[in-house]
């Protein structure tokens, strides 16, 4: 188990000392904390080192100038690449990771994909250009123009965050939510749904934490109520997946033993590691004369999700996230028939067009 959560509180749950390498606190049992700024210095230190003699360049305080070149969230994006090792190093039966909250983890699991776009549109040619244009952009501006190691620390950057979703979006891969019953914690619980669907991640199971159990005051009487509303809420909308209540517990389940009898109570005889199941997130099928691309869009409202296609790519939002999606061949030699939002999927109708099809 490791954590890429840079609050480090993965220690203090079991309550042993967790180190950045994998320490074995029961037979089988190995944790880590990520260190983050290791691989920061790794994966980062070439484009850092241009920005800072950029900024050195325009006069700006080194102290100041070693801020801004921190890459925002770059901390937990990069602990990524821990979890791409391990889980290929070929160590270990099951890899689970404790991940920050929703919005870091969101942001974190999008950046491949925007990162993808950039390094296949833009960043060739602004390569071939600063290329060209060294030798007298150096002269002139005064400004120290990137060298080709730069661009290749941004290239390996990219290529070790495609293997990263590689491993995160594998058909053996989940993720899976844990919530509190509360009303704000649920609406939010439902976005994130959605929006873990719309860039490809499997979602496996929700797990309802502290739960309260029924009692006599009338304290709690008033939270077992209103925890039972948000419960049913819960079971309703993020059917066919199965949700699991931990209960309130008179401690903090601290250490191994606490943790063990926890996740029993939680799971019964369901085996917590089993293989996700359910259709694939991103669906090609074809319909008589037709092609129909479908996406899990569970939990999606209309109102806030947008379709467009531009060239060969098709661009699915929903609320404040935006997907684009490269056509495989065949749909690339269609026109979009149509589409509908029904049944927790998106599905995209395409037909071919006769200009680029000989026969069907």
């Amino acid at each position: 188990m490791l954590s890429t959560d840079p609050a480090h509180s993965l220690g203090d749950a079991f309550g042993a000392p967790v180190g950045a390498e994998p320490t074995e606190l029961d037979t089988g049992l190995f944790v880590q904390q990520v260190d983050a700024q290791a691989r920061f210095e790794r994966s980062w230190q070439e484009v850092q080192g241009y920005l800072l003699s950029v900024l050195a360049a325009a006069g700006v305080d080194p102290i100041e100038a070693e801020e801004l070149t921190v890459l925002p969230g770059a901390d937990e994006v990069l602990a990524l690449l821990e979890v791409r090792d391990q889980v290929r190093s070929g160590r270990w039966d099951v890899v689970v990771v404790d991940c920050a909250p929703t919005a870091e983890t969101l942001r974190l699991l999008a950046l491949p994909d925007a990162l993808g776009w950039y390094m296949e549109r833009v960043f060739p040619m602004e390569r071939r250009v600063i290329r060209s244009l060294r030798p007298v952009l150096g002269k002139v501006a005064g400004v120290p123009m990137p060298r080709d190691r730069v661009f290749d620390a941004v290239e390996r950057l990219h290529g070790e965050l495609r293997e990263v979703r590689a491993v995160l979006t594998a058909p053996a891969a989940s993720v899976r939510l844990v919530l509190t019953p509360e009303a704000v914690v649920v609406a939010e619980a439902r976005r994130t749904l959605t929006s873990l669907s719309l860039f490809g991640y499997r979602v496996d199971a929700v797990v309802a934490n502290r739960v309260f159990p029924p009692g006599d005051d009338a304290w709690r009487a008033g939270w077992v109520a209103a925890q039972a509303v948000q419960l049913a809420e819960v079971e309703a909308s993020f059917a066919p997946l199965p949700v699991f209540r931990a209960a309130y517990r008179p401690a903090e389940p601290v250490g191994i033993a606490a943790l063990v009898e926890l996740a029993t109570e939680t799971y019964g005889a369901v085996d917590p590691f089993a293989a996700p199941t359910g259709a694939d997130p991103v669906q090609v099928d074809r319909s008589g004369d037709e092609f129909v691309l479908s996406l899990a869009l569970p939990l999606a409202d209309r109102d806030t999700t947008d379709l467009s296609r531009v060239g060969d790519e098709l661009v699915v939002t929903v609320g404040g996230h935006r997907r684009v999606l490269a056509l495989p061949s065949a749909l690339r030699r269609c026109t979009v028939a149509g589409a509908a939002l029904r049944d927790g999927r998106l599905r995209v109708r395409f037909e071919p067009d006769p200009t680029q099809w000989r026969s069907l």
